[in-house]
């Protein structure tokens, strides 16, 4: 089995505290900020958050590709090996 991420990053959207807690117990810590309306405040990392954003631009720049934006392949093998394919295409053209 593997071991839990050490952190997860998300958006407002995921500011809840039953996330939270299933988070806090797997030894996952949240970066996630908070709500506006929020009355109890959570520690939030905004260097760690700034991650999220280099997440965001690369899932959408794989689906610039249409075979990844549809998912044409009916195999998870032969659509995972058609993004690494497109990943390193990226990456070499970057």
């Amino acid at each position: 089995m593997t071991a839990p991420a050490a952190w997860l990053i998300g958006d407002k959207g995921y500011d809840a505290d039953h996330l939270r807690g299933f988070l806090d117990s797997r030894g996952t810590i949240a970066v996630i900020p908070n709500k506006a309306h929020r009355k109890r405040r959570f520690p939030f990392d905004p260097e760690r958050y700034k991650w999220r954003n280099v997440v965001e631009r690369t899932n959408c720049r794989l689906k610039d590709f249409r075979a990844v934006a549809t998912r044409y392949d009916k195999l998870a093998r032969n659509f995972l090996a058609g993004l690494s394919l497109i990943a390193a295409l990226i990456y070499w053209i970057d």
